[in-house]
């Protein structure tokens, strides 16, 4: 019995060996090769006889020495080595940690390429995903809506590189501490899948070509400033026009929050971010991408703490205190709130603490205490207090004015925040008479942005503490046309067209998994002239907009934006018109 089960094993490693041999590269071969495209993570993607390789570093447009570190049945992994060849497009990152930090994908890239890169990003996944046509638009002279036969070269996609991305998907992104991901630093979080209990979306591994020379006109004109038509012209032309991406004129130092881990190192606290790929924390003092205030919060709580000797969480033995810093910062206000992320609500010296943290950061108006004990990647806990000054500070996204505490998800880049938001109303179409629906409407963000437009808006959220935040925020700013209501979407609206409500327009802005398809199914129920989709995720986006198409929707127009210049991540709006 024993020689059978030797026997089945022997079998399955020759079975292994079989499915792995005759490929034309083996682990440690260095390669020389062109790399063609990048993936949505980033990653540079070459080819050797037909094989493909992903280069982390490496850039569209590059020849480049690498060494083989992986092999799989239809794609590897390799190393960048030396660029033999580089692009126009590469720049020196001015982050000193920036090879370390997993925080940024892109500082080796410049900002127009980005901001060319992330467009040709959503048009990829549209057509391959979504099977949408996607027609010229002038920003880069080619007819977007046809594609390369399989194979040309220079061409990253074709049926090969579905057969890969298939293969290489990954279902169920999670988003952290049950908030819409929001392009962090992947900092607080480990990428578990699956891990908030989400169900499965699939997320396919885009590869995208384009980007290896700057759009004409540097980032003003590839942001497509001022280049806009009327919404509407591509339902005319019968194909969905994908305007230049709206990027930023100062991309640095937009971020209002930070989520710092906390560790230990030669006995002291350390915090920063993880190293690209681990839980390593890499210590730091600065983040180019982060506001200035918050780098200088982060920097004292760490030197107060060792100074007090705060002990760190450990996450192998569950031991010690402090966990997590966070840093909420109102750009408009300048007010700041510091959250102390502890494992256990005794705070030893709290006191000497808060009054340090008083005395040297003016600029902070509530500090606050989120109890964290289980054994969990999840950064907040249950319970949250307030250890000295306001539960909350007060922002505004253009003229409307937010109360954001310490579990408030509010978008981290307020400048394009407010261009997201804008062009939400504009593909609206509201003239005042309107009734909308905002069906992952948070702490009413985009709900009240809306009001200021409708006749009426409903907005609903599935959690409860962010509805209490919305209904607050309309209070806040004298909104009498808003109402709000726990509950899921697909479960709510329904019930509200049973009571005679009928929508002109829904508007979803929903997590990286994309709409839930019992929404989808209540909204082409419901039959509003026009859909509103925001979308952080091109993949889940492309699928949910094929449901609505073959439900009867028109897909009319997709502007992207740059809510994370130096990421990998891109935003959209799309308007869709029944």
């Amino acid at each position: 019995m024993n020689n059978n089960r030797s026997g089945r094993r022997q079998g399955r490693r020759d079975s292994k060996a079989e499915v792995t041999s005759g490929l034309p590269v083996n682990k440690n071969d260095e390669v020389v090769l062109d790399i063609i495209g990048m993936t949505h993570e980033g990653e540079g993607v070459g080819r050797v006889e037909g094989y493909t390789l992903f280069v982390q570093g490496a850039l569209p447009g590059e020849k480049v020495r690498a060494k083989v570190l992986k092999t799989k049945k239809q794609y590897g992994y390799a190393k960048l080595l030396e660029l033999v060849e580089a692009s126009a497009s590469r720049i020196a990152p001015p982050c000193p940690i920036y090879d370390q930090c997993g925080g940024c994908q892109l500082q080796h890239m410049d900002y127009a390429a980005q901001l060319k890169w992330k467009r040709q990003l959503v048009v990829d996944n549209l057509e391959r995903i979504g099977k949408l046509d996607v027609v010229k638009d002038g920003a880069d002279g080619e007819p977007l809506g046809e594609r390369k036969p399989s194979g040309e070269p220079g061409e990253a996609g074709g049926e090969a590189d579905e057969r890969l991305l298939a293969e290489r998907k990954q279902i169920g992104e999670s988003d952290k501490d049950g908030e819409k991901t929001d392009g962090e630093a992947r900092s607080p979080v480990k990428a578990v899948p699956g891990a908030s209990g989400d169900s499965a979306g699939v997320s396919t591994d885009e590869v995208s070509t384009g980007a290896n020379t700057p759009a004409p006109g540097g980032p003003t004109e590839a942001a497509g400033q001022g280049r806009n038509a009327a919404p509407g012209e591509a339902f005319r032309s019968g194909g969905i026009v994908v305007r230049p991406t709206l990027g930023m004129d100062e991309p640095w130092r937009y971020r209002n929050k930070a989520q710092v881990p906390i560790g230990a190192a030669d006995g002291g606290l350390v915090g920063g971010f993880y190293a690209r790929g681990s839980h390593r924390i890499i210590d730091m003092e600065t983040c180019l991408i982060q506001h200035e205030h918050n780098d200088a919060v982060v920097s004292a709580v760490k030197r107060i703490g060792r100074e007090l000797g705060i002990s760190a969480y450990n996450e192998e033995t569950g031991r010690g205190l402090l966990r997590h810093v966070i840093v909420k910062k109102a750009f408009r206000t300048g007010e700041m709130m510091l959250v102390l992320v502890t494992n256990g609500r005794d705070i030893p010296h709290v006191d000497a603490w808060i009054g340090s943290i008083r005395e040297e950061l003016q600029d902070v108006v509530s500090i606050c205490q989120n109890v964290n004990t289980q054994r969990t990647n999840v950064i907040f806990g249950g319970e949250t207090r307030v250890l000295w000054g306001r539960d909350v500070i007060y922002d505004y996204i253009g003229d409307v004015q937010f109360a954001i505490s310490a579990r408030s998800f509010y978008q981290v880049n307020p400048a394009q925040t407010e261009v997201l938001y804008g062009k939400t109303v504009e593909y609206a179409g509201l003239t005042g008479r309107e009734t909308v629906i905002d069906a992952y409407c948070g702490i009413g963000t985009i709900s009240l942005f809306l009001a200021q437009h409708a006749d009426k808006v409903y907005g609903v959220e599935i959690v409860p503490e962010a509805i209490e935040d919305a209904r607050s925020n309309a209070e806040l700013n004298g909104m009498k046309n808003v109402v709000f209501e726990v509950g899921a979407s697909e479960d709510v609206i329904p019930n509200w067209k049973a009571k005679g409500v009928t929508a002109d327009v829904i508007v979803v802005d929903p997590p990286r998994k994309g709409c839930d398809p019992r929404l989808l199914e209540t909204i082409l129920e419901m039959k509003p002239e026009r859909v509103v989709y925001v979308s952080c995720n091109p993949s889940t986006l492309a699928r949910d907009l094929r449901v609505l198409e073959d439900g009867g929707y028109k897909t009319v127009e997709v502007q992207p934006v740059d809510m994370f210049p130096w990421t990998v991540h891109v935003e959209s709006v799309i308007l869709m018109v029944r």
